[in-house]
């Protein structure tokens, strides 16, 4: 894979996938606890707050996408 710096796939995580996902075969454990979690309603991903106020990412799969990486640095480095 070109720019293979941009992905990892741990496939033997008890874990994996963490998300929900169609394309197991590229889903990027490379930010395996996101990044742009602490960003909260800014961090860009597809995210719910429950009733008690925690961040809920179960549905996002934003950092598990490695054309998403630069993304990622750019909202880190805002």
């Amino acid at each position: 894979m070109e720019n293979s710096f941009k992905f990892f796939s741990n496939t033997k995580c008890k874990y994996f996938p963490c998300h929900k996902t169609s394309d197991i075969k590229d889903f990027n454990c490379l930010f395996c606890f996101c990044p742009l979690y602490s960003l909260g309603d800014k961090c860009g991903g597809d995210f719910i707050y429950l009733e008690n106020g925690v961040k809920d990412c179960t549905n996002c799969i934003l950092p598990h996408k490695a054309e998403n990486y630069q993304f990622v640095l750019y909202k880190l480095s805002k």
